[in-house]
């Protein structure tokens, strides 16, 4: 499929879970792919040779998204690579969990670093680049249904989520003038490594699955084809939205 024929995407945090199901569904439909993670291991060379297997290309690079001149740098290098940019997937993020009167500054900075500021630099390095190359561009971030829902002990989590989805708003009124497009997904409960302990906690998971209404946890690939079809023409007039991939689960209301 040459969905995204000559298009290049950057997509971050993609050694596993939604980011890698986002890369291997971009690659799919024709796009090459620049891969990202703290370190480029055996995850990510496996990408690649998947990637590889379907007619793409990919490179992974390395960069810790919590700094704002390695969020920068990131974007400058994935230019360098195949020569231009054209979708930007900030799906890298971590959550930590604790009481809010036990949440410690060190914690805090690591979360909102890494979910906010280093997408914040990485939108801001990318507009520059469109913007002195007077291209389009398309970006997507990965907020969360707890940008919307209250989450006990993931605080700084929420505050982060909240944050992106208000910042992806105010961005669409501001790049629209560059024909930049920006939008949030937003994924309820799925099935990745960094809900291993729900998967594993057989009471708590049907207590999670009670509250959706379609009785499953979601799959990465739910995610990554929402993704897709925001990096695409086919939605060249949505911008500043957010999507929710959650099984029903953001707007559920049952009478007990």
């Amino acid at each position: 499929m040459d969905r995204f024929k000559n298009k290049i995407a950057l997509i971050t945090g993609s050694s596993q879970g939604i980011g890698a199901a986002c890369a291997l569904r971009l690659a799919k439909d024709g796009c090459d792919i620049i891969l990202n993670g703290h370190k480029f291991d055996e995850r990510g060379k496996k990408l690649i040779t998947e990637i590889q297997e379907m007619g793409s290309k990919a490179v992974f690079l390395e960069a810790d998204l919590s700094k704002a001149d390695a969020a920068t740098k990131l974007i400058n290098d994935a230019v360098a690579v195949f020569g231009h940019l054209d979708i930007l997937v900030n799906n890298a993020g971590v959550e930590k969990k604790a009481p809010f009167w036990e949440v410690t500054e060190e914690d805090y900075d690591l979360v909102m670093n890494t979910n906010l500021k280093g997408v914040f630099f990485s939108i801001q390095s990318f507009v520059n680049y469109c913007r002195n190359n007077k291209v389009a561009g398309t970006i997507i971030n990965m907020s969360s249904v707890h940008q919307e829902i209250a989450f006990p002990n993931f605080a700084a989590y929420c505050a982060s989520k909240g944050g992106i989805m208000m910042l992806t708003r105010n961005l669409a009124s501001e790049l629209a003038q560059f024909n930049i497009r920006i939008n949030n997904v937003a994924p309820g409960a799925v099935s990745t490594p960094i809900n291993q302990d729900l998967l594993n906690n057989k009471a708590q998971l049907e207590k999670v699955l009670q509250n959706i209404p379609l009785k499953r946890m979601g799959k990465p690939e739910d995610v990554a084809a929402v993704v897709a079809f925001l990096a695409s023409d086919d939605a060249a007039y949505v911008t500043g939205s957010t999507y929710y991939v959650d099984g029903g689960l953001t707007y559920h209301y049952e009478e007990q």
